[in-house]
C-alpha cells in the first residue's frame, strides 16, 4: 500500500533547515565569544554544538534519502537509512554524555568557579536557540526515531546550558561550586533516559523486531478469526523505515473462489487498525495439497 509522505518530507525540510541555520549561528556567536573572552570552554562548546549541526544533517539526509525510488537492487528503496541514522545519533548522544560526564567528575575532584558572566550569558543564548530547535521536532519525534534523535540532540544541548546558567547563577550567590558538577549530573541523569531508549529502539529496528506501538497479537487473532480462514503461518511484521511498518503473511483459506476485494480489505483493516503500511498476503487454498514450503501443516 502506497501513501504519499511528500508533504510531510517538505515540513521536515523546512524544519531541519531551520534548525541547522539557527544552531550554526549560535556555533559562530559562541566560538567569537570565546575568543574574545579567552575561555576555552567555550571555544570547546562550540564545537560540541558544532557536532549537532553535524547530527541534523545527518537526520536531514537519512529523511530525503527515505524518499528515493526503488531500484532493481535496493527494492526497498532507502527507507532502512533513517533507522541507520537514529541509531548512529544515539552512539553519537551518549559519547557526548560520556564526555560530559568525564568533565563533571573532574569538577568535582578540582571544583572551580563558571568563568564570568560571559558564559552565563553565552549558555542563555544556547537554552534559547537549542529549545527553538528542539521544539521544531517535538511533534515528529514521537512517532519518527529518526527526528527523535535529533529532537535529543538538541534538548541535551539545551539541558546541558540551562545547567550552566543555573550553576553559575547559584554559585555567584552562594559561592558552593558544588553545585555544577551535581546539576550537571541530575541532567546528564534525565536524557540518559530518553538516549538509552533511542538506542534500544533504534537497535529492535535495526535486527527487523516488531515495533513496539505494533499489536502482533491483535494482527493474530483478527486475521484468524475472519469466516473463511482456515490458518495463518509465516506472520512477520518488521519496520521499513522509522516511519513505514511491513508485514507479510500466508493467509489459508477454506474455498477456492476468491476475488481482489478480499485483499483490497485485509490490506485496509490493516493499516487503518494496526498501521501496517505495506501489507503483503499470500492467500492459499485448504482444499487438496498445500504445497507450500512455509507450511506444511495439514489443514484444520
Amino acid at each position: 500500500m502506497q501513501h504519499d509522505h511528500n508533504h510531510e518530507i517538505g515540513n521536515y525540510n523546512r524544519l531541519f533547515a531551520l534548525g541547522i541555520i539557527l544552531n550554526i549561528t549560535f556555533v559562530v556567536i559562541e566560538a567569537g565569544y570565546g575568543i574574545l573572552a579567552d575561555s576555552l570552554a567555550l571555544i570547546a562548546d562550540a564545537g560540541h554544538n558544532l557536532s549537532d549541526v553535524v547530527g541534523l544533517l545527518l537526520a536531514w539526509g537519512a529523511s530525503v534519502l527515505a524518499t528515493k525510488a526503488a531500484t532493481e537492487k535496493r527494492t526497498y528503496g532507502f527507507r532502512k537509512i533513517t533507522i541507520m541514522a537514529s541509531l548512529a545519533s544515539a552512539i553519537l548522544l551518549l559519547v557526548a554524555l560520556g564526555s560530559i560526564v568525564w568533565k563533571t567528575i573532574e569538577r568535582f575532584i578540582n571544583p572551580q568557579p563558571v568563568e564570568g558572566m560571559v558564559i552565563i550569558i553565552v549558555a542563555a543564548i544556547g537554552v534559547v536557540i537549542n529549545t527553538l530547535t528542539a521544539l521544531l521536532f517535538v511533534k515528529g519525534q514521537k512517532h519518527d526515531l529518526n527526528i527523535r534523535g535529533a529532537f535529543l540532540h538538541m534538548a541535551a544541548d539545551a539541558g546541558v546550558s540551562l545547567g550552566v546558567v543555573i550553576a553559575g547563577i547559584l554559585i555567584i550567590v552562594t559561592g558552593w561550586l558544588w553545585i555544577d558538577p551535581v546539576i550537571s549530573l541530575v541532567i546528564i541523569s534525565i536524557i540518559f533516559i530518553g538516549t538509552w531508549g533511542l538506542l534500544r529502539n533504534s537497535l529492535n529496528y535495526a535486527i527487523d523486531s516488531v515495533p513496539q506501538d505494533i499489536d502482533i497479537a491483535g494482527i493474530r487473532s483478527y486475521l484468524t478469526d475472519i469466516d473463511c480462514v482456515s490458518r495463518i503461518h509465516d506472520l512477520h511484521v518488521w519496520p521499513l523505515s522509522t516511519t513505514e511498518v511491513a508485514l507479510t503473511v500466508h493467509v489459508v483459506v477454506n474455498y477456492d473462489s476468491l476475488d481482489n476485494n478480499f485483499l483490497s480489505k485485509l490490506q485496509q483493516h490493516l493499516y487503518e487498525h494496526f498501521n501496517i503500511d505495506h501489507a503483503t498476503i499470500q492467500v492459499e487454498s485448504c482444499e487438496g495439497d498445500n504445497e507450500c514450503m512455509l507450511g506444511r501443516e495439514r489443514c484444520e
